[in-house]
């Protein structure tokens, strides 16, 4: 029997990548919508109080808010094994995307229907959530890789349609599901619902049209595939690490100590800074109040707007382009440039907890965070395809994912030094010295690897080199080494 091929293409693309991107689109949609309010529901007071959360201090929502983030890095090493070895891509992706679909269904069960419980029926919903995630996230991007060739110049391209899905999904997120909350008086269950049925969108556009566009994609494990490879090609022997090696490999665990300190920082936007703008900030335009969960867009809309500029920046410069651990540096300067805005919007505020700070420094912040992140981002998934030897790559990307959930739990911790309980001036005094602390390790960080550059480079025994034939395809290759980074980091 012949295998089912993907049928058709659009735009140059086989159409097999349009589902994909359609798919993703909804997942990311219903994930960053949960991501905005899940603070903001921690938070919020009891019903019997008149709110509609659970009435956790914010040290303990900041807390809860990396533990959960990191463990959304975690589960994607066990999801992607057991895709690549038990079930395949197609069907791990099915399974997640119900999964994810239940736990925002039951994160927004009504507090009336659960008296008593709804702690305990908020742990069962954010657990069931990371499961899906697991199985979701690593496989729907391997299966933009697979409809294409190997060779093909056409891939580039696809991860960078790909990633537009990714942000667009990121984007409408915080916009709709702020505005559903608001719509229904501060009810977050109603949000939860919202994401909840954007997974299902994602689900059923999968189920109907997968086997029509993809084909057999994704259907087989990997490790069945990779087992018929290697019985025609014959077994590779095993040989330990050679001094080149083992130097690309103190490289990777380097810039992984590194990316640790910009991720921690970088992720203070769904934790502390989305409490910041909820309690401290002036979001009044004319009458109208924006909501706290639209802030949680503009990062989506920068990287959109100004990837592509970032990119042509590197190709123009030629042969003056910054090499990687220099970019590195540079983002987590700009990280800590970012945290200058948020400085200056609580001293804005002089102390008074009873003042509001101008929306425009967060706008600010959020811009030089982003900034930040295209000048980073590129670097660390291509840096460790391009570093880590080829019978370990898994093993170090595996590696890589732990410095980034790492990252996200003591984001965690960092943000919930705000403190527990106490007044609105001491949370505010304790913001600032957050800010400040964040500002100066990402700072001094990023001196202390630009000077270790050239050491990095030459531990990399040639990687960083790269030749590109026009500067259309070289601007084309930089968007899709963020886009793809993209794609799997969020």
């Amino acid at each position: 029997m012949n295998a089912a091929k993907p049928q058709g293409t659009m735009l140059g693309h086989p159409k097999g990548l349009f589902l994909l991107f359609t798919t993703e689109l909804w997942e990311r949609f219903s994930y960053y919508a949960m991501r905005a309010i899940l603070v903001l529901y921690l938070v919020d007071a009891v019903q019997s109080q008149g709110g509609h959360g659970l009435g956790w201090t914010q040290a303990d929502a900041l807390s809860l808010y990396g533990t959960f983030t990191g463990l959304v890095y975690l589960t994607p090493l066990i999801g992607g094994w057991l895709a690549d070895t038990y079930l395949g891509q197609r069907r791990a992706i099915m399974i997640g995307g119900a999964l994810m679909a239940a736990g925002q269904f039951i994160l927004g069960t009504p507090h009336a229907w659960v008296p008593g419980m709804e702690v305990e029926v908020f742990y069962v919903g954010l657990g069931v959530l990371i499961l899906g995630n697991g199985l979701f996230k690593p496989n729907i991007s391997t299966m933009v890789g697979d409809l294409y060739e190997e060779g093909d110049h056409r891939r580039d391209g696809a991860f960078t349609i790909f990633y537009m899905g990714i942000n667009v999904g990121a984007f409408l997120s915080g916009i709709i599901v702020g505005s559903v909350v608001a719509y229904y008086d501060g009810n977050f269950q109603a949000g939860f619902i919202c994401a909840g049925i954007g997974m299902v969108l994602s689900l059923i556009i999968q189920f109907v049209y997968a086997q029509k566009l993809l084909g057999d994609i994704g259907r087989v494990p990997a490790a069945q595939l990779e087992k018929e490879k290697a019985a025609a090609s014959g077994e590779v022997r095993k040989e330990p690490l050679t001094k080149i090696e083992r130097d690309r490999i103190k490289v990777i665990m380097i810039m992984g100590l590194f990316t640790i300190i910009f991720w921690a920082g970088f992720e203070q936007a769904g934790g502390l800074m989305n409490i910041f703008t909820n309690d401290f900030t002036d979001r009044m335009i004319g009458g109208w109040e924006v909501p706290t969960t639209w802030f949680q867009s503009l990062n989506a809309m920068f990287i959109v707007i100004f990837a592509p500029v970032i990119a042509s920046i590197w190709i123009r410069l030629g042969k003056n382009e910054p090499n990687s651990p220099v970019k590195f540096a540079l983002g987590l300067v700009l990280l800590g440039i970012g945290f200058l805005f948020m400085i200056g919007a609580v001293l804005e505020m002089g102390g008074d907890a009873s003042a509001k700070s101008s929306m425009w420094w967060l706008v600010g912040a959020y811009f030089f965070h982003t900034m930040g992140e295209l000048c980073l981002s590129p670097i660390g998934l291509s840096m460790v395809t391009k570093l880590a030897p080829l019978r370990i790559a898994s093993l170090m990307m595996g590696a890589w994912f732990l410095f980034i959930a790492a990252a996200n739990k003591i984001g965690g911790i960092v943000g919930s030094l705000i403190g527990h309980g106490g007044g609105k001036e001491e949370q505010l005094a304790n913001a600032m010295s957050i800010f400040a602390g964040i500002a100066i390790t990402a700072a001094v960080s990023g001196i202390i690897l630009y000077f270790m550059a050239d050491k990095l480079v030459d531990w990399m025994h040639g990687a960083e080199d790269s030749t590109h034939h026009t500067e259309e395809q070289a601007l084309e290759e930089e968007i899709a080494v963020t886009a793809e980074h993209e794609v799997i980091r969020r």
